[in-house]
């Protein structure tokens, strides 16, 4: 048999397999929040926007937990002395905006702080969504370890995530696994302050397509378009889709859609939520750091979702927060000349791009520092999943870390 008929036999069992992902994720319709059009578009076309799913007092919550978690970011950074004004006169929508003018990639902070606040979990487990997660999942739902606050600063770089899949993100052993997820806006989005656009259908093919990394100046992946385009079957000038909602929408998609959300060219904050959710018992792609956890247990009407100490691990490196973050006060970390430094030049490094001096410069002193609470540098272990074509402070800084364990430090 000759090696081009071999590689075709690879190719199409590869193909079946891809195929049978679906096959097995597909569910009959059951009543619920979702109607059968809707739940027919989720499954064909890989999203659905579910509109009146919540109310303004059901996200105000969030907003408040964000407005605190921005008023204890301000008050950090201005004990390290790296800004002046808190700003503490704005609101919500437009604080952080003034203070990453003080110190850029403040947004980044939000995002890295890993501890669930009571008003995230009781949004993600929202009656109307968890009956929309069983519709798609079955009786059986966990939450998946990979939770998001996202702050979309107008102008902002490390705001803007380009085209991927999220199963780019999770261990390979996850790729059969669904995973649903809730994107959900805290504000009326449109593509002027960065809303979402999809690749309509482009999970059809079953695949998780090749990705590069890092994006820009993110710790972002990012899969080529004319690539994705071809391997998935889709046509990017007639099947991206862009999803302007208002607030108490919910945009529902899963693992293997392509996506994306647009630039912020307004003068306010766009800030969202991105709950996943999945079987608990699968695998969930998150490294072993942080497992799923049980939100439903059909036959136990008196099950209580056990979120002590799991809302306090931290996603992204597996260690609980309190503690981590006394570790590194008690090591002189936090607020330390070593810290600032740091923090400090995480967050000024790579104005120049892909300058591999200005990553390097950014990574030294990373190794322990770049998850310190004032560190604008992210790094995971998704970073090693795809070849890295751009270099930046966050790839400098991993790949320093990886040095430093790989030779005992």
């Amino acid at each position: 048999m000759s090696e081009l008929c071999i590689c075709w036999i690879i190719q199409q069992r590869r193909s079946i397999r891809s195929l049978l992902i679906l096959e097995q994720w597909r569910r009959p319709y059951t009543a619920g929040p979702l109607t059968e059009d809707e739940f027919e578009q989720y499954w064909n076309h890989g999203y659905v926007v579910k509109q009146g799913c919540l109310q303004q007092h059901d996200l105000q919550p969030s907003l408040d937990a964000i407005d605190r978690r921005v008023d204890n970011l301000a008050a950090k950074l201005q004990a390290a002395g790296l800004i002046r004004d808190p700003c503490s006169s704005l609101g919500v929508f437009q604080r952080l905006t003034a203070l990453e003018q003080q110190f850029p990639e403040a947004g980044v902070l939000v995002h890295k702080d890993g501890r669930l606040p009571p008003e995230f979990a009781a949004l993600w487990t929202h009656p109307a969504l968890l009956a929309i997660a069983q519709q798609l999942l079955g009786p059986d739902v966990g939450g998946h370890p990979s939770w998001n606050v996202r702050a979309k600063t107008p102008r902002q770089e490390a705001g803007s995530v380009p085209w991927h899949q999220d199963s780019a993100y999770c261990s390979p052993d996850a790729r059969s696994t669904l995973q649903v997820t809730a994107w959900i806006p805290l504000l009326d989005v449109d593509a002027a302050n960065g809303c979402m656009q999809l690749l309509k259908g482009g999970h059809l093919a079953g695949k998780t397509v090749a990705h590069t990394g890092a994006s820009g100046n993110t710790w972002h992946v990012a899969m080529d378009e004319a690539a994705a385009a071809a391997e998935l079957g889709l046509d990017m000038s007639a099947d991206v889709v862009t999803v302007p909602m208002n607030a108490g929408e919910v945009l529902l998609f899963n693992n293997l859609t392509p996506h994306r959300s647009l630039e912020n060219t307004s003068s306010g904050i766009r800030w969202s939520l991105d709950l996943r959710w999945q079987h608990p018992d699968l695998p969930d792609g998150a490294y072993g750091l942080k497992r799923a956890i049980r939100m439903t247990a059909p036959g136990d009407p008196g099950y209580v979702i056990p979120w002590e100490g799991w809302a306090d691990v931290d996603k992204k490196t597996g260690a609980v927060v309190g503690q981590q973050q006394q570790q590194q006060e008690g090591s002189g970390n936090v607020g330390s000349s070593e810290a600032t430094s740091c923090s400090a030049e995480a967050a000024n490094a790579g104005g120049g791009g892909g300058s591999s001096v200005a990553a390097t410069t950014a990574a030294s002193g990373a190794v322990g520092a770049a998850e310190s609470p004032l560190s604008t540098i992210l790094v995971g272990p998704w970073l090693d999943l795809w070849p890295i074509t751009h270099e930046n402070k966050h790839t400098a800084a991993w790949r320093a870390m990886k040095h430093g364990s790989n030779s005992g430090q």
